[in-house]
């Protein structure tokens, strides 16, 4: 007869029986929970665009994991500097946002958008600019939130 073993009182800890090759560089998990990742995922997108866009394109040649992990190292690596980054200059208002997604099972609500709005205020002000461009506009024309006095013309009645 078995006997039921929890795995969480295991005394030794799980190791993966087929280790990465040596060509593939080591890089460390990024150490959070979801709610974390999901309070950084704006700025995680905007600061690691290019790395994304790399791995999606990698992915999109070929279906095979083993063929893109140089480009989901790098992914990892950016996201783990962000995270960093994030810690070393908004702490408070990034803990203060996450704990409401953790307390509100993760939902984006009215009750966390006071604390999304200081961590926005933090991160724009100390890490990362949002992107302005907007897909097809003239590259010549000045986009019109940056124009200060628009006068519009034209109106139909």
């Amino acid at each position: 007869m078995s006997t039921f073993h929890d795995g969480s009182t295991s005394t030794h800890p799980y190791k993966e029986p087929s280790p990465l090759p040596s060509s593939i560089p080591k890089v460390d998990e990024l150490g959070t929970t979801s709610a974390p990742l999901k309070s950084a995922a704006f700025f995680i997108g905007a600061y690691c665009k290019d790395y994304n866009e790399d791995f999606m394109l990698c992915k999109a040649e070929n279906r095979d994991p083993a063929h893109c992990l140089k480009e989901g190292r790098r992914v990892t690596r950016c996201a783990q500097d962000l995270i960093t980054k994030m810690r070393e200059n908004c702490l408070k208002q990034f803990d203060e946002h996450w704990s409401c997604l953790e307390a509100n099972n993760q939902v984006l609500n009215n009750r966390c958008r006071k604390p999304e709005r200081t961590l926005n205020k933090c991160m724009f002000e100390k890490l990362v600019r949002p992107d302005q461009n907007h897909p097809g506009s003239p590259p010549s024309q000045k986009p019109i939130h940056e124009v200060e006095k628009p006068v519009f013309t034209g109106v139909q009645k």
